[in-house]
């Protein structure tokens, strides 16, 4: 079985750290993309593990998600220490300022429909008003009609709502050969 030296192996340091050097090394104006990152650690450090590219693209992404880095038009570039934070989508959260102590909180409304006291006196009725026209309100309701059908037959009016009235079929005449 073969042994390995370790300290001959070059020292490779983690992948943040040289995702950083490389962004700073290559110094591009608006950030520098996936692929040239991963050229330049290539170039640099020769011995990277087999899975380097996807290696690469987890570290990205969690330096991304943490704020080290900033993800802007397929390009990653440092965080700037003097910018002011980016705002994310949707409503900002309401600030959580403490209260003067001299302030009394009082609970939060009580859910629920209130409870009936036995000795209040019950409310006076709601009055129905009419509106000015002397109708009532909504729609009218349908009244059944019999109408006349197709050629002289009768069609039998149906109840209002039940749908479209059956399909009335001639009579069968015989036909001689």
């Amino acid at each position: 079985m073969a042994t390995r030296d370790f300290n001959k192996l070059p020292s490779i340091p983690s992948y943040p750290e040289m995702i950083l050097k490389a962004i700073e090394a290559l110094n591009e104006e608006n950030g520098s993309n996936k692929s040239s990152i991963s050229k330049h650690l290539e170039s640099t450090w020769g011995g990277l593990p087999q899975g380097h590219k996807a290696l690469l693209n987890v570290h990205l992404a969690k330096m991304r998600d943490s704020g080290e880095l900033v993800f802007w038009k397929n390009n990653y570039a440092k965080r700037d220490p003097n910018a002011p934070p980016r705002r994310g989508r949707g409503r900002p959260p309401k600030s959580k300022d403490p209260l003067p102590p001299d302030t009394v909180v009082s609970s939060p409304k009580p859910r629920g429909r209130p409870p009936k006291y036995p000795n209040e006196p019950p409310r006076p009725p709601k009055v129905k008003t009419r509106n000015g026209s002397g109708r009532p309100r909504g729609r009218p309701k349908k009244i059944a009609r019999s109408t006349g059908g197709f050629g002289g037959v009768p069609i039998v009016s149906v109840a209002a709502g039940s749908g479209r009235p059956p399909k009335m079929k001639a009579p069968f005449t015989e036909i001689s050969v």
